[in-house]
Parts: structure tokens; C-alpha cells; sequence
């Protein structure tokens, strides 16, 4: 078994800065917008530094799952933390999702019974919210594709930008025309916006923890690209998951053609594993059959 130090070019120093200030720039928001929700009784403003606060929550979570990924692996933990960085994602999807709920229940009863709001200050403080949504979101782009928790902090920056534009909107209706039922209605956007962008990742997640096979990668495929590699004749008892929300592996059995040379069976396993990797399959053991030596290839 080989261990390939493959993080698909994510750096460490760089996340661990990325998630401190995205943390931070959100902390702050939150005390402010949650101060402001209060003062002017605007259940958006409420509703979404709730929002905003389980985004600090999910930050923090997933700063905690970069940092235990790195630990060595040990005689109890042969792969380390590394699992850890899947419930992590899988525990996000769900604190975000017990918050919609909550949203959704108190925006139900205050379409009922509208309340007069101050909506020039609804809009400045969610006007805030975009700049501090907007500079955090841009610090996770560059990465949102190599790693399921970066990917969910990234949409969930970006969902709150989202929101705190519908909020903005709002609360210049509000103080112009004095519809203040828009207050509820903002926060029920909220909530369908959360699902939506909440649904897939947990479902990512879920399909991991449980050792499903990755997003992206199938069986049929890898052994559809193994059988065109000359001299494996095909692969079986293929068994595929996640290590991480970055790392994958694989075991399989190797069925390589008769009468290959030595070399030529290197050949075949330096083929192979370049192939794996190219699939992002980093940690592969392959039993090979049907050759000249009963040797176990593993790698």
C-alpha cells in the first residue's frame, strides 16, 4: 500500500487563514445583525444571523476536520482522522437544516401577523451583509472544487450573499411602501435557499459516511479504463469509498493475461496505478490472478 501525500493542491496554511478570517468576518456580522434584528423586530435580520451564526458554527467544524485530517495514522487509526472531515460535512448539512426549520416556523406565524419594521436599517445592516458574505465566499473559490467541506462553506457564504440581496430589496419596499409582511416572506426565501443548497451536500456526505462509492467516480468505469490497459484482462470484487472529503480507495482483484514476464507485471502496476490515481484513487490494494507468480500486488 502505497500513501500518496494527495491533497489535490489544497494547502494547509492557506485554508487555516481562509477559514480564521471567514470566522471572523462572520462572527462579527452575526453580533451586529442579531443586534440590529432585535432593535428594529425584523425577523429577516433575526432569521438570517441565525443563518449566518451556523455558518460560524460550520466553519469552525470544518476548520477542526482540516487539522484532525492531519494527524498521522496509528495502530488504532490506520487512516488517521481523515473520516472525520466527512461527518464533519454530514454534521453542517444538518445544524443547517434544524435552523431551517426554525426559521420557517416563526416566518409562518409572522405572515400571519406583520409587524411594523424600520426598513432603511433592515437594508443598510443586510447591505453589510453582502460585503462580509461576498469577501468570504471569494476565499474559498479557488478550492470549492477539491473538497466537500470547502465546497459547503463556499455555498453557504454564497447563499447568505444571496439572501442578504433579497433582504436589501425588502427592506427598501418596506420603507417605501410599507408592506411589512416582505419581512416574513424574505425569511421564508431564506429557508428555501438553505434547503437547496443543503440537500445535495448532505446527500454527498450521507453517501460517504455510509462508504458509498465518491461523486464522480463509478465501478464500471474503472474497470471498463483498467481492461483497456494491455495485459489486464479484468477487475473484480471491486470495492471503492472515501478515506476523506479529498482522498479515495480502492481493493480490487486483478485478472492479468498468462505468460507475462516479470517487467512486463510492473509494467502493468505502474499502469494501473497511474490510471487509479488519474481517477482519484489515491490508496489502491490490488490482488492480481491468472499470472505466472501468486503474489499479491499491492500498492
Amino acid at each position: 500500500m502505497h500513501d500518496h501525500d494527495h491533497s489535490h493542491t489544497l494547502h494547509a496554511g492557506q485554508l487555516n487563514r481562509a477559514f480564521l478570517i471567514g470566522i471572523g468576518l462572520n462572527g462579527m456580522f452575526v453580533v451586529v445583525e442579531a443586534a440590529a434584528g432585535l432593535a428594529t423586530g425584523s425577523l429577516a435580520l433575526l432569521s438570517d444571523a441565525g443563518h449566518n451564526l451556523s455558518d460560524v458554527a460550520s466553519l469552525g467544524l470544518s476548520m477542526v476536520a482540516f487539522r484532525l485530517a492531519r494527524i498521522p495514522p496509528g495502530s488504532k487509526y490506520t487512516y488517521g482522522y481523515r473520516k472525520s472531515t466527512i461527518l464533519i460535512s454530514l454534521l453542517n448539512a444538518v445544524i443547517l437544516l434544524v435552523a431551517v426549520g426554525a426559521i420557517g416556523y416563526e416566518a409562518v406565524h409572522r405572515l400571519q401577523n406583520p409587524v411594523p419594521l424600520q426598513g432603511g436599517t433592515v437594508a443598510v445592516v443586510a447591505g453589510v451583509g453582502i460585503a462580509v458574505n461576498t469577501v468570504s465566499a471569494l476565499l474559498f473559490l479557488k478550492d470549492k472544487d477539491k473538497d466537500l467541506n470547502i465546497k459547503g462553506a463556499y455555498l453557504h457564504l454564497v447563499a447568505d450573499a444571496l439572501v442578504s440581496l433579497g433582504t436589501v430589496i425588502a427592506g427598501l419596499l418596506m420603507l417605501f411602501t410599507g408592506w411589512y409582511w416582505l419581512d416574513a416572506v424574505v425569511s421564508l426565501f431564506v429557508m428555501a435557499v438553505i434547503v437547496y443548497g443543503t440537500w445535495g451536500l448532505m446527500n454527498d456526505s450521507l453517501r460517504l459516511s455510509m462508504d458509498g462509492v465518491p461523486a464522480g467516480i463509478t465501478v464500471e468505469k474503472v474497470r471498463e479504463q483498467a481492461r483497456e490497459i494491455p495485459g489486464v484482462v479484468d477487475l473484480h470484487h471491486v470495492h471503492i469509498w472515501a478515506v476523506s472529503t479529498t482522498e479515495n480507495a480502492l481493493t480490487a482483484h486483478v485478472t492479468i493475461a498468462p505468460g507475462l514476464s516479470a517487467g512486463e507485471v510492473d509494467r502493468v502496476k505502474h499502469d494501473l496505478k497511474h490510471l487509479l490515481a488519474s481517477l482519484n484513487i489515491v490508496h489502491a490494494t490490488l490482488e492480481t490472478e491468472n499470472t505466472h507468480t501468486d503474489k499479491d500486488v499491492g500498492f
